[in-house]
């Protein structure tokens, strides 16, 4: 009997009992397909994630105050972020692309009737290639000399702006940002951030302009970098932490600020996702070997109803190679059938769910083989005994089987 014969065989013998069969394949088809969802999810989610955190800005590097815990509450040492540290790190750090201090607070803007409370940010113009935010809906941003001059001018991001204007024209209008007449210079392009950090949800305005008419501040929040290079980030922020703790540290030599790199975000990031990922495939393998377990007990039943074939088949010149090649054939294409209604539902499940959570589904391509492959192998695994116990009947004691 050749390959293609013996399948055909197998097949015959699963179909001769569709609903046993399906039941059996079951446990295989909720673990390939578990896995193949889960898997596909997580990576979705992770793929969300990194996008979510690209729309703040690439190769980014941001140098905060090092707020301590003081007596009464969160303190820190003064002085803590100066504008003099910007000129010095352009200075200190070649591998820094673009630099700017920054100022932020929560605030209330006008617009004729409409109000909506926003975050306003100061920085200097090259804020909008560190925040990745240069591409324009409409109109362009603010310019150096409006940085010198401290100018009334704004750029709102695009949350901001459908808020206050809903779609109609807003540049060249006048708002108000705490009761201070702004001019709109631009609206920048829709970029899909979440959370407090949404780069959609802002107003940002020459830093001269917000630390002394707007915010009324002396020091910077936040100094925003952008290295030259994400594989030298590294490299860059060990430079930046040199150049400014030469001047800000405290009493005992701390620094007086720390610098938090975007890459090791999203290295964390990756790293728990990708061990979600692992334990959620973990749990669903169990169905697997459920299913695997349920194929081994079909196979054995299978075995001793089909003593009197086996003796039959024996006698007519069968040998026992071929016996055990035929029922772990059967083992392995049931798994093998369910593998692939598993893949089919798991890709489904995958887009559906990524649907209701909001994520780009994913189908790992490598899990589906991994997927299939661990099920062909459970059916050899669990095939294997049956078909071992059918291949060692004696023909003779199979002939006289009732």
């Amino acid at each position: 009997m050749n390959f293609v014969d013996s399948v055909q065989t197998a097949l015959r013998a699963i179909s001769a009992n569709k609903l046993r069969s399906f039941l059996t394949m079951l446990g295989v088809v909720i673990g390939v397909g578990s896995v193949i969802a889960m898997i596909g999810i997580g990576e979705g989610t992770k793929k969300k994630s990194l996008e979510q955190i690209e729309v703040m800005g690439t190769n980014m590097l941001m140098v905060m105050p090092n707020w301590r815990r003081g007596g009464m509450g969160l303190s820190s040492d003064i002085p803590t972020l100066k504008d003099e540290d910007v000129p010095q790190l352009r200075k200190d750090v070649p591998l820094i692309a673009f630099v700017s201090g920054t100022v932020s607070s929560r605030a209330v803007t006008k617009y004729k009737s409409t109000s909506y409370m926003t975050q306003v940010t100061g920085g200097e113009p090259q804020i909008a290639i560190i925040r990745n935010a240069t591409k324009m809906y409409a109109g362009h941003w603010y310019t150096m000399d409006d940085e010198a001059k401290a100018n009334n001018v704004c750029v709102l991001g695009w949350v901001a702006y459908q808020e206050l204007f809903n779609d109609e024209n807003a540049i060249g209008t006048q708002i108000r940002i705490k009761n201070e007449s702004f001019t709109v210079l631009g609206v920048c392009a829709y970029k899909g951030g979440t959370g407090n950090w949404n780069p959609d949800d802002q107003i940002y305005v020459p830093l001269a302009t917000a630390k002394h008419r707007l915010l009324g501040r002396r020091d910077l929040d936040m100094i925003a970098i952008q290295g030259r290079s994400s594989e030298l980030l590294p490299i860059t922020q060990q430079q930046v932490e040199d150049s400014l703790g030469r001047k800000r540290k405290n009493a005992s030599g701390e620094p007086l600020f720390r610098v938090m790199n975007q890459g090791d975000w999203i290295e964390t990031m990756q790293k728990q996702t990708q061990l979600l990922s692992i334990l959620l495939a973990g749990i669903a393998s169990i169905s697997l070997l459920v299913g695997g377990i349920g194929i081994m007990n079909i196979m054995l039943v299978s075995v001793t109803e089909r003593t009197r074939e086996i003796g039959l088949r024996k006698a007519l010149g069968a040998k026992r190679e071929g016996i055990l090649g035929q029922f772990l054939l059967e083992s392995i294409v049931m798994c093998s059938v369910g593998g692939l209604i598993g893949i089919t539902l798991g890709t489904i499940a995958v887009f559906g769910i990524s649907g209701l959570l909001k994520v780009p589904p994913m189908v790992n391509t490598q899990a589906v083989i991994i997927a299939f492959g661990f099920s062909a192998g459970v059916g050899l695994f669990f095939g294997l005994y049956p078909a071992l116990r059918a291949s060692r009947l004696e023909p003779i004691e199979a002939l006289r089987y009732e």
